[in-house]
């Protein structure tokens, strides 16, 4: 199996872990969303909290030139950690959401 399946495998398995969760409040739905022909990956919350509009995004990740680009992070744990335990090199994982000054002093790839 070639790496971006591989990692394509890994993250519908983050989607899918973070999709069975729910906020404690409101009338809320988590919504996985998965374009598999141009290799994005969301994961939002959608719905009401009395009044309160609720419309996030939890994480966002593209897979773009092989390598899996961390868009949006708003888990606790982080999701790179996620994927390095799986067995993804750091070099093969961008956090994007860094501006790309910045990307060379973290642990994973710069672009």
């Amino acid at each position: 199996m070639d790496n971006v399946t591989l990692y394509r495998s890994y993250i519908h398995d983050l989607l899918s872990e973070y999709g069975q969760y729910r906020p404690s409040y409101g009338q809320v739905d988590v919504e996985q969303i998965s374009d598999l022909a141009h290799d994005h990956y969301q994961l939002l919350t959608v719905g009401w909290n009395g009044y309160e509009r609720i419309h996030g995004c939890v994480f966002h990740i593209d897979i773009k030139d092989g390598k899996i680009w961390i868009q949006h992070d708003g888990t606790e744990e982080g999701i790179a950690h996620r994927l390095v335990e799986r067995g993804v090199p750091k070099t093969d994982i961008v956090l994007a959401f860094h501006v790309p000054f910045r990307r060379q002093f973290t642990e994973f790839a710069p672009e």
